[in-house]
């Protein structure tokens, strides 16, 4: 459009707005930058949350103990882990025949958690119906019949029992504690072992070891 001598162009609105975006793009990365945030396009892995389960009993907590009676450590699930916890035991189960502390050990590492115990994040998966019999003839020394095949334990169950009963060194024959079911399956030897401890539900069968 002319007047007089002077030539006038009317502005494209479009030819502006890259522009205009590029100094928005600019005023933003100037603000990350002065917030001493980096900018990524790889997404960044913060690991799993922290967890917040103790998996320690508060000293209120903590039962005391009776005169006719004595701590035993045995193992309960506590954040995906086997975590020890004292429980009382009779005094009379110190030096009894193995079947008979194991029966006492199998009865504490199947009671459901007290109400401080599950503040805490204790759980047990040994299910309460399981029991525990004397060896058979032919069985190798030390063994121990349980009411279910081993196997057939969940793999949290039979580790809370192998490590419960490789602390009772009445109930370890060389370094293994060894169980057997009602069936005919000859009995298997157990390890407790760090990763049994640390990783009770990735195994089937914790570091199980067969008798000669």
């Amino acid at each position: 459009m002319k007047r007089g001598d002077v030539t006038y162009r009317r502005r494209n609105p479009l030819r502006s707005r890259p522009a205009v975006s590029l100094a928005g793009l600019l005023a933003v990365a100037a603000l990350v930058s002065g917030c001493g945030i980096r900018t990524t396009s790889v997404p960044v892995d913060a690991g799993a949350a922290p967890s917040r389960v103790p998996c320690r009993l508060s000293a209120s907590d903590v039962a005391t103990r009776s005169p006719d009676r004595v701590s035993a450590e045995v193992y309960l699930v506590c954040a995906s882990q086997l975590v020890t916890v004292d429980r009382p035991m009779p005094a009379d189960a110190v030096g009894a025949e193995p079947v008979e502390v194991a029966r006492a050990l199998l009865n504490e590492v199947q009671q459901a958690p007290s109400a401080g115990e599950r503040r805490a994040g204790f759980t047990t998966a040994v299910p309460a119906g399981l029991r525990v019999d004397p060896s058979r003839s032919g069985d190798p020394a030390g063994t121990l019949r349980l009411s279910s095949q081993p196997e057939d334990l969940s793999a949290e169950a039979l580790a809370q029992l192998v490590c419960t009963y490789a602390e009772s060194e009445s109930l370890v024959r060389d370094g293994s504690v060894v169980l057997g079911g009602p069936g005919d399956y000859p009995p298997r030897g157990y390890l407790c072992t760090s990763q049994t401890k640390s990783r009770p539900g990735d195994l089937a069968t914790p570091d199980a070891l067969r008798l000669d």
